[in-house]
């Protein structure tokens, strides 16, 4: 809730953008191909800020009675049974690189941890079979806590970078934030759009996809999407109509209510384009480097 803060820390500016779009930034520079941001205090705030961003919204309904740990379960809940490697951070230690990521990532342990000059930080790597024993946890003593009882073996990855500890509790935090930022490098960005006569399949609309075979809502996926009903349904048929084929097969009513699933068309369209895109970033990644690598040191 940020009260120490005296701000809403997530919309608040390190350089040019907030620090939640940041972390959303940096994740997805490594790679990161569903991304949840987990919901509270001043939830549809903070989701309208991010409606463009092509994540999951969950909510923490309950969040001004539960601990952080509460909410990192609504995340692990969710991604368990659909990433086989979670990378978790709170929003307010928004300046660990991707290269940090990358390095977790490197590692085949089921809990993964950063370390810089003898202390630990974020993101922190769990991985599926982690996450289920996570989300049955108590809780009490908060994640590490929680970590430390799983069972699972904790690796330790000593980095440099010092954004893995960095957090804003406070102003004078920020402002370490916003130094610490302005030494950061470029990136690609790189968003893949599919067209025929004109665009007609991107990032979005495979996340749409992807979230309708999840829920078999249309409705559910566009909220969890922060965009509106009929907004998804243009996407749909806007897509349907450029390809000439269906995506989606629509059930209305019935004793189950409505239901929407994937053609096979449908699923398999969102499975090759999110490798396509997946493999065109990593390609990207590394022309940049081989071209930019160093230029725009500050």
């Amino acid at each position: 809730m940020s009260s120490r803060m005296g701000d809403f820390k997530p919309m608040m500016n390190v350089g040019s953008i907030s620090i939640s779009q940041r972390v959303l930034a940096t994740l997805k520079q490594a790679g990161a191909e569903i991304i949840v941001v987990v919901t509270g205090y001043r939830a549809e705030e903070l989701e309208r800020h991010l409606a463009k961003s092509n994540v999951v919204f969950l909510r923490n309904e309950s969040f001004a009675s539960t601990q952080m740990f509460d909410s990192a379960v609504i995340g692990l809940d969710f991604l368990r049974g659909k990433c086989d490697r979670i990378l978790l951070t709170p929003v307010d230690i928004p300046l660990f690189t991707a290269e940090t990521a990358l390095a977790l990532l490197a590692h085949s342990s089921d809990l993964v941890m950063p370390i810089c000059g003898g202390e630990t930080g974020h993101p922190i790597l769990i991985s599926a079979r982690a996450a289920g024993t996570l989300v049955s946890d108590s809780g009490e003593g908060g994640l590490r806590a929680a970590m430390q009882r799983s069972g699972h073996d904790i690796q330790y990855v000593s980095v440099s970078d010092k954004g893995t500890l960095h957090d804003a509790d406070t102003p004078e935090d920020y402002r370490a934030l916003l130094t610490y930022h302005n030494r950061q490098i470029l990136r690609p960005v790189v968003d893949v759009q599919l067209a025929a006569e004109k665009p007609f399949f991107d990032s979005r609309m495979a996340m749409l996809l992807f979230l309708i075979d999840d829920t078999s809502s249309v409705r559910l996926a566009c909220r969890q999407m922060q965009i509106s009903y009929s907004s998804g349904w243009n996407l749909i048929n806007s897509s349907e109509e450029e390809l000439g084929l269906r995506l989606v097969d629509r059930c209305q009513g019935g004793t189950g209510g409505s239901r929407t699933t994937l053609t096979p068309e449908g699923r398999d369209l969102m499975e090759r384009y999110r490798e396509f895109s997946s493999q065109l970033k990593s390609d990207a990644a590394e022309l940049f480097e081989k071209h930019f690598g160093g230029v725009f040191s500050v």
